[in-house]
């Protein structure tokens, strides 16, 4: 048996197939037969080989068939038809097996069976396995429920929980009416783009900046599940808006603030948010321990729990007699206050005005971002350890 002869002919076989020369195929197939009845030894003797492939033919597959194959793949199975070739094994007297190969649209596979019906399952099962375009298994394809997924799975690990609350929210007020479960296949730029371009004419420009942050993490997550190839947001047009800076209160302003509210709660909260630089959700967790006031630092990225400590200054002191136990209303609340009393200005601006007064009254830098609950950076944090005694010190020059 040629070899090299019958692999030319199943060749010439394959293409007069896909050139429908029925004439040609019959000649070819007849030939290829001859050949294979006629084997031969390397002295030219008949011998009877130990493994014999005889005809080359092509698989055919139903209409139910083809609907178990990745979708990408069934209109060219139904427009084609025969498109993968099969040999015929035969070992010995009863023992014989078929082999299927289909080199085509970005597939390489090879596939064996015992019978042509197996070889079909086993093939149909091979064409999911390596589906580039199959999600993975368990993997939600709704837009909703894919965000759903990621943000319990992955996301929620990396925040803190009043962050996740937080964003979870908006996500619910401003993505999710708008894109619900539509396939997230379906979601187009042009949509994303009315989304961002809805929120920005409302004048929520923080919100659209959140809004495009969030989308983006889940597109991205998308795409590196399988279920989807591009971010619809590359395209967008998306300007971020310009962040407005706190803007500090003056020392009269700062007088009038504690001067309207003695003689109730409010002086208090107000006393030591404005000398203690404190953000709005670190207001629950402040307490009085010796000389500082310590609350959480709630903007730690590694969910790692870590406190600030911000020396009880001369200017907070006397607030802070007789004082065992601080009490905060909600921030909304205290926000609500706050505008009332000081039109123009928001809760953020006590912060600005605390971190100003450090600078004016010459407060070390490393002590001032201490207190303000900033990174030292790697190096910083990892060779910088502030006694109480210096931190004291520093604070004792808020004396104003």
């Amino acid at each position: 048996m040629n070899e090299q002869k019958i692999l030319t002919l199943a060749g010439q076989l394959v293409l007069a197939h896909a050139n429908n020369n029925a004439a040609e195929f019959q000649q070819l197939a007849a030939q290829i037969a001859a050949e294979l009845r006629q084997p031969v030894d390397e002295n030219g003797s008949a011998s009877a080989p130990p493994l014999r492939m005889d005809f080359i033919g092509f698989l055919k597959f139903t209409d139910k068939e083809i609907l178990k194959m990745p979708k990408n793949l069934r209109n060219t199975f139904r427009a084609e038809g025969c498109t993968v070739h099969y040999r015929k094994r035969i070992r010995g007297k009863n023992s014989c097996s078929y082999e299927a190969r289909y080199k085509r649209n970005g597939y390489n596979l090879s596939v064996s069976a015992p019978n042509l019906q197996a070889l079909k399952v086993r093939f149909i099962a091979a064409l999911k396995a390596n589906d580039k375009d199959n999600p993975l298994p368990g993997v939600p394809t709704n837009f909703h429920e894919f965000a759903t997924y990621y943000f319990e799975t992955f996301w929620r690990r990396t925040v803190t929980a009043q962050t996740y609350k937080t964003e979870t929210n908006r996500y619910k007020n401003h993505i999710q009416p708008l894109f619900g479960s539509l396939p997230i296949k379906s979601i187009t730029p042009g949509m994303c783009q009315q989304l961002l371009d809805g929120i920005t004419a409302k004048g929520y420009g923080k919100t659209a900046d959140e809004v495009h942050g969030r989308l983006n993490q889940i597109f991205e997550a998308a795409i590196k599940h399988g279920l989807i190839k591009f971010n619809p947001l590359d395209i967008v047009v998306f300007i971020p808006h310009e962040c407005e800076h706190g803007i500090a209160l003056t020392k009269e302003e700062e007088r009038r603030l504690l001067e309207l509210t003695a003689g109730t709660v409010w002086q208090l909260m107000f006393a030591v948010a404005l000398y203690t630089g404190l953000r709005p959700n670190e207001y629950a967790s402040a307490r009085i321990e010796g000389a500082f006031i310590v609350a959480v630092n709630s903007k730690r990225k590694n969910k790692k729990v870590e406190y600030k400590k911000i020396p009880i200054s001369p200017m907070l002191r006397p607030y802070l007699e007789g004082v065992e136990e601080l009490r905060f209303y909600v921030p909304q609340r205290i926000r609500e206050k706050f505008r009332a009393l000081l039109p123009g200005h928001s809760l953020k601006d006590m912060r600005e005005t605390f971190n100003t007064r450090c600078v004016e009254c010459g407060v070390n830098e490393t002590a001032r971002k201490r207190f303000m609950g900033h990174s030292l950076g790697a190096l910083g944090e990892a060779y910088t350890d502030l006694s109480d005694e210096f931190l004291i010190a520093e604070g004792n020059k808020l004396n104003y």
